[in-house]
């Protein structure tokens, strides 16, 4: 669905989820439910403006109506097809419902976490399918075949509890991750931070908080996303360029949410999240740049490399490395990356770097082509471009 109507693109930005949440447990069929939504989005596009005084109020009787009419043309089809299972529960709010759903166990892992994008995060299949280093007729095809699985297995729109909600856990901490991570640093477009995406996430993580309060890993996934929120306004500067965080001013930080963030963290088992949200810790306890403890940050990173054994991560390794000791350690420790990460434009990016640091210019200026080639953002480009043009000119300092 192509949205042009900037009152509608809010409107989706704001209330995609919390809307298909409700559809969703009103006709009892995710698939019908998205579809219906969407032709309200498309019947806005062309009715607005005026902006009614209610937009959500607005979309969801159009939805309604557009599932009424569907439902009349595929009568006979629709009784012969099993319907989503709505539990009665505590009160829950529906997203938490829609992503415990998306998030079955029935579903492979990358099912669960497309779905939960698509119907939670609100975001294009095309994104999703960037974000998997996938076509995009596959991942349409994956996202199809997984609310079918849902509708066809029974599976309960219900937030999950004791043995089964820890069994689901592990997936619905991914997908929350994946949409912030969309809103901290989109894969396309024009705009580097996507606000909504990422306060959205955070959210939904304050929700599995307060489900789960003594969970270290779920509250420390909530602290990591807040850490690296706070951010947000020293990210790009006033020209609309992208700001390294060597570069930030430090001022800009949201400092009231780091101390919420940081007051979330538990001791616990060494968890990814857990890890992870220490190594932002040491980010922005550094008054300055240059007080930052690499050392520290190093160490943690390998822990999570052994842990996880993600390529991304030996990549992020590498540049603390890099930042600890010397360029030529982390550059060595890029070696082999290419085939587990031939997409990611931040391996030539951080590649190019570190010859730059090292003088070898014309090696350098060539990774800078390759990281243009992959990226999706205009400020990242904006920003490798710049990068290049300086070491053409002469090395880095």
């Amino acid at each position: 669905m192509s949205i042009r109507n900037d009152a509608v693109e809010q409107a989706y930005r704001e209330h995609w989820a919390r809307l298909l949440a409700l559809l969703t447990a009103e006709l009892r069929d995710l698939d019908l439910a998205e579809e219906s939504l969407q032709d309200a989005f498309a019947t806005a596009v062309s009715s607005w403006p005026p902006v009614p005084a209610n937009p959500p109020a607005w979309l969801l009787t159009a939805a309604r109506r557009r599932a009424v009419d569907r439902l009349r043309r595929t009568a006979v089809a629709t009784r012969k097809l099993p319907l989503l299972v709505v539990e009665e529960q505590p009160a829950h709010d529906d997203r938490l419902r829609l992503i415990f759903t998306c998030c079955h166990p029935a579903l492979s892992m990358e099912a669960r976490v497309a779905l939960t994008l698509r119907c939670v995060g609100g975001l294009t299949t095309r994104q999703i399918a960037r974000m998997f280093l996938v076509g995009e007729a596959t991942m349409a095809a994956r996202i199809t075949r997984a609310k079918k699985k849902i509708s066809q297995a029974g599976i309960p729109f219900r937030v999950p509890a004791g043995p089964e909600l820890r069994e689901r856990l592990d997936g619905v901490l991914a997908v929350l991750y994946l949409i912030f991570t969309e809103g901290y640093a989109a894969t396309e477009g024009d705009a580097l931070i996507r606000d909504e995406t990422a306060s959205e996430a955070i959210t939904l993580a304050r929700m599995l908080v307060s489900l789960l309060p003594g969970d270290s890993e779920v509250r420390a996934l909530q602290a990591l996303m807040m850490l690296h929120h706070a951010r947000r306004h020293a990210r790009v500067g006033a020209d609309g360029r992208l700001v390294t965080l060597a570069e930030q001013d430090r001022s800009l930080w949201r400092h009231q949410e780091i101390e919420e963030a940081l007051a979330l963290l538990a001791p616990g088992p060494p968890g990814p999240y857990l890890l992870q949200a220490a190594i932002a810790a040491e980010h922005t306890s550094a008054a300055r740049a240059q007080d930052t403890d690499w050392t520290a940050i190093a160490a943690l990173y390998g822990m999570l490399e052994e842990l996880t054994g993600s390529a991304v991560v030996r990549l992020n390794h590498a540049v603390a490395v890099a930042e600890a000791s010397r360029p030529e350690a982390g550059l060595a420790m890029l070696d082999g990356l290419e085939a587990e990460l031939p997409h990611h434009h931040l391996l030539p990016a951080t590649r190019a770097e570190l010859l730059r640091r090292l003088g070898r210019t014309e090696e350098a200026v060539t990774e800078y082509g390759r990281a243009l080639a992959l990226v999706g953002t205009r400020q990242e480009r904006e920003f490798l471009l710049s990068r290049r043009t300086e070491t053409e000119r002469g090395p880095h300092p």
